[in-house]
């Protein structure tokens, strides 16, 4: 096969690959026009149980390996639009959005201010009321844990204990 042949079909893979990645990744987010008072009034129409917020960075390692292992599957994809809106948040951000309360803010006020988010990643579960009830700092270690994040949040288990006794709990019951 000549070189230049194969290094088109090189690129060429290398793009499909990457293009792949970032529609996967594009299905397990929600699009928004950025007002989260509007957003908890469509998952309530909808029949949501809540929203997930991804708060996320560039630059993020963590992140990124969440967005192309994880938040790619079909199961979680299937798991999380069934029950949430699903949003992410870029917490260097300047692009302007609307709280839950209706306050004009910019994403980054939004994760710093707000939700005092410093390091990436943080997934919140806010409640129809826009109240945040579960957050969680880190990368999940598979997509088993990250759907008993969401299981954790719908079944009610974080107003009697932390996640990582009701892992612990689910662990044994197996």
């Amino acid at each position: 096969m000549p070189k230049r042949l194969y290094a088109s079909l090189i690129l060429l893979s290398s793009l499909l690959t990457c293009f792949t990645v970032h529609a996967e990744e594009l299905a397990f987010f929600d699009s928004s026009f950025g007002n989260f008072a509007e957003e908890l009034e469509i998952a309530k129409e909808e029949g949501k149980s809540g929203i997930f917020i991804f708060f996320e960075m560039d630059e993020c390692p963590f992140c990124h390996r969440m967005k192309t292992t994880i938040l790619n599957q079909p199961d979680v994809v299937s798991f999380y639009k069934k029950h949430f809106k699903v949003f992410q948040v870029d917490i260097e951000g300047d692009v302007e959005m609307t709280d839950f309360d209706g306050t004009l803010t910019t994403q980054k006020e939004f994760s710093f201010k707000k939700h005092r988010v410093r390091a990436t990643p943080v997934m919140a579960f806010f409640d129809l009321t826009g109240k945040r009830v579960v957050r969680y700092t880190g990368a999940t270690s598979s997509k088993e844990e990250f759907i008993l994040l969401g299981e954790f949040f719908l079944n009610g288990h974080y107003k009697d204990t932390s996640f990582t006794r009701y892992k612990r709990i689910q662990r044994k019951a197996q």
